[in-house]
């Protein structure tokens, strides 16, 4: 049985959601990093990352299931 996350990508990071995000194949143990690295988002515009609604490091590992959120810098004035 393959494994899926629902992935949500805010803002200017959308143009790299994939065809399907709701229902986005991962492999367990999967990294953060290396899902950002294979949807081609550059590193330093995923600024803040959650699982679950819980901010996590690039670090944290997916399992399948998970709803994973990445947004970019934001700045303002």
């Amino acid at each position: 049985m393959q494994k899926t996350i629902d992935l949500k990508l805010y803002a200017t990071l959308n143009k790299f959601s994939p065809s399907s995000p709701e229902h986005y194949p991962v492999k367990p143990g999967t990294t953060i990093l290396s899902l950002i690295e294979k949807l081609g988002i550059p590193i330093n515009q995923a600024k803040l990352v959650f699982i679950n609604g819980v901010k996590c490091e690039l670090t944290a590992s997916l399992h399948g299931g998970e709803r994973v959120g990445i947004f970019p810098p934001v700045g303002g004035g």
